[in-house]
């Protein structure tokens, strides 16, 4: 039986006493303070960010920018992850999968409260979960496929039961599909709340800001500051203005090329984070001439992969489709290396000269990605014409009609990997080992083991240069010398905010 208990790690490991008891409370790991003054826990703390929700309901609505503020703050599950993508317990404060991987067994943390003030039960835990089973509209709803009984054998233990092992099952409770909403809850969750986490929604500006306040009543630790305010700038420039003129404390999503002004007013520290972005410069694996594995190596290697992200500002290399915080990752640098001669001679072995390609981009990438794939796909004698559409274009053309050469979108999503196993995806890439291995990676009840399978199966996509991916992207987020404790990694689709505090003077 696969266990995952506190109390034997406490016993286990007395070094990593304040983690685990940092767990089990619903707060984030504690991070060691870099902060000169003294923490003020009246404060509060102003965050800039880009992209703004269209409205609050996470249980109908997809996307990163209600995830990254809802999560963790609001929202809970009975199971989050980590900055590290490591999956720990939130409102479970003990959990246990059976040997053969079909029976999931929670207990309750104990003392937990909606901020309505009733408390949570593990009747609350069912019928949040057999909504998300039972309706297709409901976010996860695919995720929970498998899932046969969700049942509550006492008010502190929850049991899910599945028809066959899942090992996406545990990281797919992580998001939205896993957190939980009070029983027969009436409240209007595009504009309002009742969660179980460390803050509430206190306001919404519409276009504006978004304010949460400390929940006093919290089951963990309170949180660091008395409120939080959410910022939403989309123009990188206004973002970097707003910080020089002390507007936010946190400006996250910096522009590379802004990022000096930033760091050379001293007013700012810069962090860089690990994200599972992935760029991908995405091969209509279907239609010629990129059925043609000697066409799409030779597009791979044409790309100069360290100029480009040098031209993009930041990011690291990426030759697979698993990025290092996923499972299975590899670094896959040995099946493809900057080659321009090596890339005329498969295109000459094809029959491919002047080959003529469209690139078709989403707008918002702006053109520095596409600027790179011009100049080096020019120098093996192939012309790419860069087609910029808005976004709702892209959704039809290429990802729904699948009418496209060539494409480039951030596959922000961490463990994705499914979608090179599915040859009706919009890479159009079909592989049956590739396929077999997915699914016996999903069918493997050992962590372990299932990430070798899933290793196995992205270097075969590699070596088949389904795609390139041209870097993983990172996040560089300004931080004040006030602000303690803001995280580093994933912040694109979390930024869990209960541990951070803001101190008094600088």
């Amino acid at each position: 039986m696969f266990r995952r208990t506190r109390r034997l790690a406490l016993i286990s490991a007395l070094a990593a006493t304040a983690v685990i008891l940092s767990a089990c409370s619903g707060t984030p790991d504690p991070e060691p303070s870099s902060a000169p003054g003294t923490p003020d826990p009246n404060a509060t703390l102003h965050v800039g960010l880009v992209l703004e929700p269209t409205n609050l309901d996470i249980r109908h609505t997809s996307g990163a920018a209600l995830e990254q503020i809802l999560i963790d703050n609001i929202y809970e599950g009975l199971v989050t992850r980590t900055q590290d993508n490591e999956i720990e317990g939130r409102l479970a404060s003990d959990y246990e999968v059976s040997s053969d991987g079909l029976t999931y067994t929670f207990t309750l943390n104990e003392g937990v409260l909606f901020h309505d003030g009733t408390p949570l039960t593990s009747a609350d835990v069912v019928s949040s979960y057999e909504t998300v089973r039972t309706d297709a509209t409901v976010q996860g709803n695919a995720d929970f496929a498998a899932v046969t009984a969700i049942t509550a054998p006492d008010p502190t233990t929850v049991e899910i039961t599945l028809s066959e092992p899942n090992q996406n099952f545990l990281f797919a409770l992580t998001g939205p599909a896993g957190l939980v909403f009070k029983s027969g809850d009436t409240t209007e969750l595009k504009t309002a709340e009742n969660g179980t986490g460390p803050f509430t929604l206190t306001r919404w500006n519409k276009g504006s800001t978004i304010t949460f306040a400390r929940n006093d009543a919290y089951w963990g630790d309170p949180a660091g500051v008395a409120q939080v305010e959410f910022q939403y700038i989309p123009d990188f420039t206004a973002g970097v203005n707003a910080a020089l003129a002390g507007d936010v404390d946190v400006l996250t999503a910096v522009d590379p090329n802004l990022a000096p002004q930033l760091e050379d007013s001293g007013d700012f520290a810069l962090t860089t984070g690990r994200t599972t972005d992935k760029a991908t410069l995405a091969f209509n694996n279907k239609k010629a001439p990129l059925d043609d594995v000697r066409v799409r190596e030779a597009l791979r290697l044409a790309i100069d992969h360290d100029a480009l992200i040098e031209a993009v500002g930041a990011g690291t290399p990426l030759y697979g489709p698993i990025p290092e915080l996923d499972p299975g990752y590899e670094d896959l640098s040995d099946v493809v290396s900057y080659d321009p001669e090596k890339a005329k001679a498969l295109l000459a072995e094809a029959g491919q000269k002047d080959l003529e390609l469209t690139l078709t981009i989403p707008s918002f990438y702006g053109t520095t990605v596409p600027k790179v794939l011009i100049s080096d796909f020019k120098k093996v004698g192939v012309t790419l014409e860069v087609n910029a559409v808005e976004f709702p274009t892209w959704l039809e053309d290429v990802y729904t009609n699948q009418d496209y050469d060539l494409s480039f979108v951030l596959h922000v999503e961490p463990r994705d990997f499914g979608n090179f196993a599915n040859p009706d995806y919009y890479f159009g890439y079909d592989n049956a080992e590739v396929q077999s291995l997915y699914a016996k990676a999903l069918a493997e009840v050992d962590p372990d083991k299932s990430a070798e399978l899933l290793a196995q199966a992205a270097r075969i996509v590699s070596e088949d240069h389904a795609a390139d991916w041209l870097y993983n992207g990172e996040t560089i987020t300004a931080v004040s010398p006030i602000v303690t404790g803001f995280p580093e990694d994933s912040i694109n689709s979390r930024i869990n905010l209960a541990g951070v505090t803001v101190s008094a003077e600088k």
